[in-house]
């Protein structure tokens, strides 16, 4: 199973994942990407995607790259900034591992609108996840 694989099953068995519309789109040794096509219900007051799932895609995309090196992983701590309004209708959550250990992940994100004229970064974060069980080998 290849990690795109791992990541794409992963994210299956996730409810959140799932109501969200999350889609990993890209799953290398220490970084991940998922994109999200938003709807009407993911919008705040003023119809950008609410702070919630955008801090949603930091802490899942931190988490699917920390998987990449470290097997399955759960969350110890998860900040975010937001830089700009989160408009638009397409989302990529591109995240890395800065430093991998035995015990804490470390890794950060960034999230960007995607529109025909580019992408806009609008919000930026890191987490640090805990492995639960040794890596998996890639087969």
């Amino acid at each position: 199973m290849t990690l795109l694989e791992r990541l794409t099953a992963i994210n299956a068995a996730s409810p959140f994942s799932r109501w969200a519309g999350f889609t990993p789109t890209l799953a290398e040794a220490g970084r991940a990407e998922i994109e999200l096509t938003t709807r009407p219900d993911l919008a705040n007051h003023a119809g950008h995607l609410h702070a919630g799932v955008t801090q949603g895609l930091v802490d899942t995309v931190c988490g699917y790259a920390a998987a990449t090196v470290a097997g399955p992983v759960v969350t110890s701590h998860c900040a975010v900034d937001f830089y700009a309004p989160a408009t638009g209708g397409r989302f990529v959550a591109r995240g890395r591992v800065v430093k991998a250990g035995r015990r804490q992940v470390f890794t950060t994100a960034e999230i960007f609108a995607v529109s025909e004229t580019g992408e806009v970064l609008v919000a930026g974060g890191s987490a640090v996840l805990v492995p639960l069980a040794p890596a998996p080998t890639e087969g």
